[in-house]
């Protein structure tokens, strides 16, 4: 235990941490709504489309401009899939495919121009979770609590929406307004996570912790408890993991990867422990 608290009391391990619990916190909030409406497709195609925005942001400004670049992309993508996913249809996925797949090829031939593209490509996509800066974690915290800001303001219509899309539509809500809200809030937690679990690992920190959780209970006051500790587990058990395997056997490896390996594993553990209860409760 103590050889534990030492390693996070050093600063690059404690700014970690701290990244993944803000992250944690956000995902398990924001993550209830993407699961009940079943919005993990759109979420994944947020991710991708915030590629080019970040690329283009490293472009212009540097580190500093990451974060604006990747707001910027990510808000038009979240109006663009809003509104492809409300015409509905069996063209609805295809759609939001195609568009997913042309705004990250389009980053990577964006990312391809520039020198040493190949180490900066590696970050984009698995993320400096050991290299966030005090500036980066500050930014990550604000961003986020915008995000679970903008939930939580909306969030009696954005229950209604998800349990009752007729009567939400009758009572004369607004859905596309609605919608749009949500898929904002989901935009800007990607840009939140992206700069350090990278695109790819961010998609799991979206879906993974709340699928893990509804396998575990049915009590709708656990869901978001639940969701948020899973990845606070996995953040914890990875960054120790990363650290050990780098220090000790001298290993090269992505925390990022290693948290969201770690975090897959809890949701097969939470898959095993649900068949186990059926079994029982079908026994007794």
């Amino acid at each position: 235990m103590e050889s534990l608290l030492d390693m996070f009391a050093l600063p690059f391990m404690w700014r970690a941490l701290v990244t993944v619990a803000v992250l944690a916190v956000a995902a398990g909030i924001i993550g209830l709504f993407i699961s009940f409406r079943e919005l993990e497709f759109v979420s994944d195609g947020l991710v991708h489309a915030v590629f080019p925005g970040l690329v283009i942001g490293a472009a212009i400004g540097g580190t500093a401009g990451l974060l604006p670049g990747a707001a910027v992309a990510a808000i038009l993508a979240a109006i663009l899939f809003t509104v492809i996913d409300r015409r509905g249809g069996a063209g609805t996925d295809a759609a939001i495919a195609v568009v997913l797949t042309g705004l990250f090829s389009l980053g990577v031939v964006l990312v391809s121009k520039q020198d040493g593209y190949v180490s900066q490509l590696q970050e984009l996509m698995f993320g400096r979770l050991l290299t966030v800066t005090e500036a980066q974690l500050w930014q990550i915290l604000v961003v986020a609590v915008v995000a679970v800001g903008i939930v939580a303001f909306t969030w009696r219509a954005q229950l209604f929406r998800a349990f009752d899309p007729a009567g939400f539509e009758s009572a004369g809500f607004r859905p596309l307004a609605t919608d749009i809200t949500l898929s904002i809030a989901v935009a800007l937690l990607v840009v939140a996570g992206v700069q350090a679990l990278g695109v790819l690992m961010v998609i799991a920190l979206l879906t993974v912790p709340m699928a893990a959780a509804r396998l575990l209970t049915r009590g709708f006051a656990l869901l978001i408890p639940l969701a948020i500790l899973t990845p606070l587990i996995a953040g914890v058990a990875g960054l120790w993991l990363s650290f050990e395997l780098s220090v000790g056997v001298g290993a090269s490896v992505s925390p990022g990867a290693v948290v969201v390996l770690l975090l897959v594993a809890l949701y097969g553990i939470s898959a095993l422990v649900r068949v186990l209860f059926r079994r029982r409760a079908v026994a007794s």
